[in-house]
Parts: structure tokens; C-alpha cells; sequence
């Protein structure tokens, strides 16, 4: 019986751990830019920026 209230304690303070990081996160504005990410994909890349290499392949 002692083992489920330790591991309900846990998971308590685990959430609650979870719900700080989350607040958190909301107050310092991670979730405030809502236009970029949707037209993010119809941006050039940079002049210049050479295309990304297969992981696979040697460098140059």
C-alpha cells in the first residue's frame, strides 16, 4: 500500500514539474509567433546556401 502512495506522490510532483515548464514557457512568449511556421515554406533560402547533404555522404 505504501508503494502506490509514493508512486502517486511522484507522479504528482512530476506533473506538477510538467505544468511549471509549461507555464513557463507560455510567459516568456515561446508560443507567441503564430504566422511565421505556416508560411515558412514558401520562403527562399539565403543566395548563396548550398542544399543540404544526405547524412550518408562525404564531405567535400
Amino acid at each position: 500500500m505504501t508503494v502506490i502512495v509514493v508512486l502517486i506522490g511522484c507522479s504528482i510532483a512530476v506533473a506538477a514539474g510538467f505544468l511549471a515548464a509549461f507555464l513557463w514557457a507560455v510567459k516568456s512568449g515561446q508560443y507567441d509567433d503564430k504566422f511565421t511556421p505556416s508560411v515558412r515554406i514558401l520562403f527562399d533560402d539565403a543566395p548563396g546556401a548550398k542544399p543540404a547533404r544526405p547524412k550518408d555522404e562525404p564531405p567535400e
